[in-house]
């Protein structure tokens, strides 16, 4: 059974936008505190969502929700966002319209009226200014079916408040970057669990922004899978030529766990050391949906970029000798005898924020 025919049948007036975050509790319990029934949609794609703690919101806050996966939908608007993106790769005003269009088409599915977002008015730079949430709420079609309750009073009124749905006199008027009145209305509500303010999204976050860049620089076709790879281990790129590092042996589990068929592993052979995963994919151009093989000299180079992260390799470097490093392609093992070097032909390096902002700059 899906998740979502358990919430079928039942009389729901508004499905909510739910982060899990504060703003998104208080603005369900208003609702509820005036009898209203409210469903929560929890969208979940490979940069947010802890689909995980459901029953924990249930339990700790008597809310409802249940997950909405968008992963495809959301990386196919991540490439070229409408409306650009804030400080770092987060796509604020065109994730918002996103979800909720997504959420507009599922109001007759549970038989809502109406759809409810916490965002509060000024708190956000890019996309909680007067003019973006009128953006977001034509760009979505939701114009006349969208309450923000917690800044009802600072808001135009809206139908669902003058048809007497919902009770106008009874909604918060809160405004600005300031959590006090939040805090307060959590104590209204009897609240003492209270989230961490910080929103989530990793894209709004310096070092996962920057390691997303190359993927989608350099992927045809980028997938949640490569996403969820690039927070798993060390990452270093040469040109178009992607390689993961093991950190310890739990990274080197979550590595082996996340290789795929067209993926690479190098593992050292005689010594101890990580385990090292080069992806191969389909590039942007030509795009003919078939992962590019690395060449010999890209496979090399690699194995001694990635034994020299063992301490025992190093030391046989230092000695003049080389070490053998396992090649594991499908179910075929080569042996490539290499010297461990931190500085090689290719050049491999993290991905850094500087090229990230210098990207943005020159997009149209």
């Amino acid at each position: 059974m899906d998740i979502s025919d358990r919430y079928l049948g039942r009389p729901w007036h508004a499905l909510a936008l739910f982060s899990g975050g504060l703003d998104s509790i208080l603005a369900i319990k208003v609702l509820q505190e005036q009898g209203l029934n409210v469903l929560g949609l929890h969208y979940v794609s490979p940069f947010f969502g802890k689909p995980h703690l459901l029953d924990h919101w249930k339990k700790t806050y008597g809310i409802e929700a249940l997950p909405v996966d968008v992963r495809r939908l959301y990386l196919d608007m991540l490439v070229a966002p409408e409306h650009g993106y804030g400080k770092h790769m987060n796509p604020c005003v065109d994730c918002k319209i996103l979800m909720l269009r997504h959420a507009r088409g599922l109001l007759e599915r549970f038989g809502a009226s109406f759809l409810v977002s916490g965002e509060v008015l000024g708190q956000r730079p890019m996309s909680q200014r007067a003019d973006a949430l009128n953006l977001i709420r034509k760009g979505a079609g939701v114009a006349d079916i969208l309450l923000r309750p917690l800044s009802a009073q600072k808001l135009g009124p809206t139908k669902m408040e003058t048809s007497g749905l919902v009770d106008r006199s009874l909604l918060p008027g809160i405004w600005g970057r300031g959590r006090r009145e939040q805090l307060d209305l959590a104590a209204h509500f009897g609240i003492t669990d209270i989230p961490t303010p910080a929103g989530g999204c990793r894209l709004a976050e310096a070092e996962p922004a920057a390691r997303y860049l190359p993927i989608i620089i350099n992927m045809a076709e980028p997938g949640p899978r490569d996403f969820h790879l690039s927070h798993l281990a060390r990452q270093y790129w040469a040109g178009p030529y992607w390689l993961s590092i093991g950190r310890n042996e739990q990274a080197n589990e979550a590595l082996e766990a996340a290789c795929g068929p067209n993926d690479l592993r190098f593992r050292l052979k005689d010594v101890t050391g990580p385990l090292a995963l080069g992806r191969q994919y389909a590039p942007k151009a030509p795009t003919d949906a078939r992962p590019e093989a690395w060449p010999e000299h890209v496979l090399a180079d690699a194995a001694a970029f990635a034994a020299s992260y063992s301490p025992r390799a190093r030391a046989e470097a230092e000695a003049g000798h080389q070490v053998t490093v396992l090649l594991l392609r499908g179910g075929e093992v080569t042996e490539l005898s290499v010297i461990p070097a931190r500085q090689t032909p290719l050049n491999w390096a993290e991905p850094k924020s500087s090229a990230l902002n210098a990207w943005k700059k020159r997009k149209p």
